[in-house]
C-alpha cells in the first residue's frame, strides 16, 4: 500500500461525516472523515474507539461532560460510553473502531 494523505482524503469526501475505510487493523477499522460545524446524535459502542482529530477540533459530550480534542490529540471513546459531538466540530478526522455486530 501506498502512502495516503489524510487531510486531502478527507478534504475530497462527498459530504461531512461521511467516512471512507482506509484498512483494517486486525480486527479494527481505520477511517477517516470530513467535519462541518453540525452535531451528531448521541450513540455508543460495544467497543473502544479512538479519535485522532488531524487538523480542525473536535466538540465532544462524553458521558454528560463536555469535551475539546484539537488537532493532534487522540481522545479514546471506552466500550458503552455515550457520546456525541457537539456544534463547532470541524477539521479532519481519523476513527479506529471495531465494526459493529
Amino acid at each position: 500500500m501506498t502512502a495516503v494523505n489524510l487531510t486531502e482524503t478527507a478534504a475530497n469526501l462527498p459530504a461531512a461525516w461521511s467516512s471512507r475505510g482506509l484498512g483494517t487493523v486486525g480486527a479494527a477499522c481505520v477511517k477517516v472523515l470530513r467535519m462541518d460545524e453540525l452535531p451528531v446524535a448521541e450513540e455508543r459502542h460495544g467497543a473502544a474507539e479512538a479519535l485522532l482529530v488531524l487538523e480542525g477540533r473536535l466538540e465532544l459530550e462524553v458521558d454528560g461532560m463536555p469535551v475539546s480534542v484539537r488537532a493532534g490529540e487522540l481522545f479514546m471513546v471506552a466500550a458503552g460510553t455515550p457520546h456525541a459531538v457537539r456544534p463547532g466540530s470541524r477539521g479532519a478526522l481519523v476513527i479506529v473502531e471495531l465494526p459493529e455486530e
